[in-house]
Parts: structure tokens; sequence; C-alpha cells
């Protein structure tokens, strides 16, 4: 896999890509923290960009199942660029509404960039390697988020904001010109060729209900955005609560490092644990370790906490991802990943709201318990499930 010279021109682009991703975040998170003061109003800002992706998700998938995949690739990384533009937009007047924009244009983008590149991993290597590409893929785009996130703080700390932005375009351009580099092999596309593929999503359905595990895999995967999806306001209120503005890069870190350990372990867990075993184990210590954050006025646990929801995030997501990219037919990548990416979207717009009514209610170490058996109830009906219909998974 490591004499694949796309496997690099990937995970590089990745890794670049990712500094410019996370200084830009923490740029938004800078920016609404001095203009918006309620939390939801920032979860609403946040949630405009998402629900821009989940509206354009049908047009991407049948786009990208129609369409080379490194075209739709370099596309979508020019929509990256440009949408920096509308940020400097946003610091120059100090308008809230230019920052809008930035989150739609960028999550625009995103809409087709993201399940392009999941549609893409099968096609440059062996089935076998997979597990370990998306374990690698995650790890790199980890590396990213803990290094760009580290680097937004220095920047911040000498520079102005605008900084940020800056490294955000440069990286984003970077990652153009990696994609301009790949060589994929794509077969003509027989779906098209029997008038099938341009029905958007309604092909997806039928296949998932004949092909049960990855329906339950799905399933699963959208219990972990109940702590993804409230990371960036939990960091901010668990920052309040312990007085400490150092606490937001230190949670980070040890999140970060944690998922790549976590990324790093799944390849030999995977050699003595089931699939099935490896999704249901860690989806269950995920919600477990919400509850955890009850007590997050306690600095070490919090951290010990954030080191376990990184690792269980880190062993099963590649697993996840793995599963899909081998029991989908690679006709139906496209739409398919499309149709994840926006039904993620969905879940992360409702705990955005969510995450902000709740802050804003009943503050944070009760909403955490309110997520936390939301959690584990979620993860205890689909075992009962699994094992009642005797789902087998790959």
């Amino acid at each position: 896999m490591w004499r694949n010279a796309n496997v690099w021109i990937v995970l590089l682009g990745e890794l670049i890509a990712g500094l410019g991703l996370w200084s830009g975040i923490i740029g938004n998170l800078e920016f609404m923290q001095e203009k918006v003061p309620s939390d939801f109003h920032k979860s609403l800002i946040l949630a405009s960009g998402l629900l821009a992706g989940v509206l354009i998700g049908p047009l991407a998938g049948r786009i990208i199942d129609q369409s080379k995949k490194k075209t739709v690739l370099i596309v979508s990384s020019i929509g990256r660029v440009i949408s920096v533009l509308f940020m400097f937009v946003a610091i120059a007047t100090g308008s809230i509404w230019w920052m809008v924009l930035f989150l739609i244009s960028l999550q625009l983008s995103a809409s087709f960039y993201f399940p392009a590149l999941q549609a893409t991993l099968p096609l440059i290597v062996k089935q076998k390697e997979l597990l370990q590409l998306n374990g690698w893929h995650m790890n790199i785009s980890t590396i990213a988020r803990v290094a760009g996130t580290a680097i937004a703080g220095l920047v911040l700390a000498y520079w102005p904001i605008q900084s940020l932005y800056i490294v955000s375009m440069i990286t984003y351009a970077g990652l153009l010109v990696f994609t301009c580099f790949l060589k994929i092999e794509e077969k003509e596309k027989v779906a098209l060729k029997d008038g099938k593929g341009n029905r958007g999503f309604k092909e997806i359905f039928p296949m998932l209900q004949d092909n049960t595990a990855v329906l339950m895999t799905l399933i699963l995967t959208l219990v972990p955005v109940l702590f993804l999806g409230s990371f960036n306001l939990l960091i901010i209120n668990i920052s309040v609560l312990q007085d400490s503005a150092s606490i937001k890069g230190t949670i980070y870190a040890v999140e970060g490092v944690a998922f790549m350990l976590g990324t790093l372990a799944v390849k030999y867990i995977g050699a003595k644990w089931k699939i099935n075993n490896i999704l249901f184990t860690f989806v269950f210590v995920i919600g477990t370790a919400e509850l955890l954050l009850y007590f997050a006025a306690s600095p070490s646990l919090t951290l010990i906490t954030f080191a376990v929801l990184g690792f269980s995030l880190g062993c099963f997501y590649p697993t996840a991802m793995t599963i899909f990219q081998k029991q989908i037919p690679k006709a139906f990548h496209g739409r398919f990943f499309s149709f994840r990416s926006m039904l993620d979207r969905i879940a992360f717009q409702v705990v955005l709201l969510s995450t902000g009514a709740l802050l804003d209610v009943i503050g944070m170490q009760y909403m955490v318990v309110v997520f936390g058996l939301l959690s584990v109830s979620l993860t205890s009906i689909f075992i009962w499930r699994m094992k009642k219909n005797r789902i087998a998974f790959i």
C-alpha cells in the first residue's frame, strides 16, 4: 500500500487541507465568541452551513456517480478556496451574515468533496487494505486537527484573526494541487447505460433493505454524532466552567492523540474481535463516557474522558467505513456516501440546535447526562435487535 503514489497524495492532501480547516474552525469560534453572546444563536449559525449541505446532498450523490471522481474532487477543492474570501469580508465588515455565507459555501463544497473522496479510496487500494487506509486517513485527519488547532492558538496570540484564514486559503490551494496529481482508473458507469443512476437516493433504500448489516451500521454511526455535534460548544462551556482558556487546546490535543491511537489499534483489535463486537463495544463506551462529562469541573477527569472518547471514535469510524466500502456496490458509492453525509448533517443540525438550547436552559452538566443516557439506550436497543434478528456482519 505504501508504494502506491495515490495513497501518499490522498494522505498528504488531507494533512495540508486539515491544517487549514481547523485553523478556520478556531477562527470561526473566535469570531462568534466576539459577536454572538448566546449559545443557541451560535448553534443556529453553525447549523446554517449544515442545512445547505443537506439540501445539495441528493444532487451531489448523483453527480459523483455520473462523473469522474477526480473531476469532482478538483472542482469542489476550487470551491473551498473561493469560500474563504467571504470570511475576509465578514472580518472586515464585522458582519455575521458574511460568515453565514462562508459556512454555506464551504459546506456546499464539502458535500461534493468528502463523498467523492470516500468513493475514491476503494479505487486506489485493494479491499484487504481498506481498513488500514481508512485508519490512516482518519489518523492524518486527526494529526491535522491537533496541529491545526495548536497553530491557530499560536497565530491568534501574535497575529490578527485574518491570519488564520490566510493559512486556510493557502492549505486549500495546496489540496487542489495535490488532487491534480491523482491517477484513478475508473470503469464506465454501467448504471447510466440502462437508465439507472438518475434517480438520486431512490435506489439507495432498496439496497439498504437488502443489506441489514449496512443499515444497522449506518444507524450506529448516528450515535457518536450526539457527542461530535456538541463538541465545540462543549469545549467552550468546559473552558468557562473551569475558568481556563488553555483547557480548550489541551482537550483538542488529548482527544486527537487518543483518536490516532484508536485508528492504529483497530487493525490489531480487528484481527481478534468480530467486526460487530468492535462497533457495539466502542459505541457503548462513547455513550458511557458522555455521562462522565457531568464531572467536567475536574480537569483531570475531563481529559481522561476525552481520551476515552477519542480512542473509541478512532476504533469505531474506520471499522464502519470499511463495512460501507466493502459491502456496498461501487455503482452506489457516490449516492450512498452523499446520503450518509446528508444524514450526518441533519443529525448535526439537530444536535447543534439541541445543544445550544439545552446549554441555555439546563446547563452543560445536565445536558451531557441527557445525551449520554440517549446514546446508551439507543446502543442497547441496537444490540438487542442484532441478537434477535441474527444480523450478520462481514
